[in-house]
């Protein structure tokens, strides 16, 4: 029997929900490409493209936004568990917790609970945003669309109409992406006939990994070392002659430009008369491209999405620590609908491995 660590170039079902071909740059969500819905369709509407298989008419994604809407609200023993959780615990755990905390009885895994913990997750975490910080959150509003509200949650008003849509498009491109470690984690879960609570838990113990969902928080790190524009060639430079990594550059499946990436920086360019932040990232980039070249002819090192996810995210005044729960947020989308896909035609997954210990002596 083979093995292949990592189970890389093994696929372990089909899907109609995404396709991923590094090769070729592209990403599909059902038919569209997801560059395409970044700049043009709302992140209600590409939830609804994922979990119910096309894009909604105008009154079909009114009413989606309405009952995403009314879910919002936390239920009161969720909140009591919030406050008594001890304060060192991060973020992504406190996540986990709670939303396996919301799981009722039931556990066939359905739409409607789908609606209902996509819906909580902005609220979860700006709830214990709040209550580490000592502040109050505002009132949960139902007049705002996903993205309006939780900047608004988080920043106690209404975020600008170019902040809204940078953020939307970052949580569109994020909201799927093929058989990543989080999604497998999910349906593995989903697979064993568990609920759908149980399942999304595991998908964000997957996503808590730093090689999964915490780059964006690095990629901002390496940007307040170079600092300005001046600093960005010598900076880079050095780091290439010492041999270490520039981060939000290449990808495990992407061999070309990633598309998400593309998409993020042109929807982004709105932010850059408003935060000299983003300015400085568009210039770190052209820079590294550059020198990549110089340095490492031929290995196809394009900007990733984490590059401008964390210029996003930067920008529209989001703190460090938010970038991965933030990202929980947007791929729960894709998370349920991999767990509901995964149920219409389930089988157990369970994969063997091969022993390679003593055998015992006769």
């Amino acid at each position: 029997m083979k093995v292949v660590p990592g189970l890389e170039g093994i696929a372990v079902t089909e899907t109609e929900l995404s396709l991923v071909d590094g090769e070729k740059g592209h990403l599909v969500y059902r038919g569209h490409w997801a560059k395409e819905l970044a700049v043009s369709q709302t992140f209600e509407a590409v939830v609804y493209l994922l979990w119910y298989g096309h894009l909604p008419g105008k009154e079909e994604e009114q009413c989606f936004r309405d009952l995403l809407a009314s879910q919002r609200e936390l239920p009161v023993q969720v909140t009591e568990m919030l406050e008594r959780l001890p304060r060192k615990m991060d973020l992504m755990s406190v996540l986990q917790t709670a939303v396996s905390s919301l799981a009722t009885a039931e556990e066939t895994p359905t739409r409607e609970r789908a609606v209902s913990v996509l819906a909580k997750i902005p609220t979860l975490i700006a709830c214990r945003y709040h209550l580490l910080r000592g502040s109050r959150m505002p009132k949960i509003r139902r007049d705002l669309s996903h993205t309006a509200h939780y900047l608004y949650l988080l920043q106690g008003r209404e975020a600008s109409p170019a902040q809204i849509r940078a953020l939307e498009a970052y949580l569109i491109l994020t909201a799927e992406h093929g058989m990543n470690a989080s999604t497998f984690a999910g349906r593995v879960v989903a697979s064993t006939g568990s609920d759908l609570f149980s399942a999304l838990t595991a998908a964000i113990g997957a996503l808590k990994g730093p090689l999964h969902g915490g780059a964006p928080s690095e990629v901002e790190g390496m940007l307040e070392a170079v600092g300005s524009v001046e600093e960005a060639e010598p900076w880079i430079r050095r780091r290439l002659e010492a041999g270490e990594r520039l981060m939000g550059f290449g990808h495990r499946v992407y061999k070309t430009q990633d598309p998400r990436a593309e998409a993020l920086r042109k929807v982004s360019e709105g932010l850059s008369g408003e935060d000299p932040w983003f300015h400085l990232a568009v210039e770190v980039e052209r820079t590294a491209l550059r020198l990549l070249e110089e340095y490492k002819p031929g290995r196809r090192l394009h900007t990733n999405v984490e590059f401008y996810a964390a210029a996003v995210l930067r920008a529209v005044g989001l703190p460090k620590e938010l970038y991965t729960p933030t990202f929980t947020l947007s791929r729960t989308a894709g998370w349920c609908a991999h767990i509901l896909e995964q149920m219409t035609h389930n089988r157990i997954i369970r994969p063997q491995s091969v022993y390679t210990g003593a055998m015992p002596c006769d």
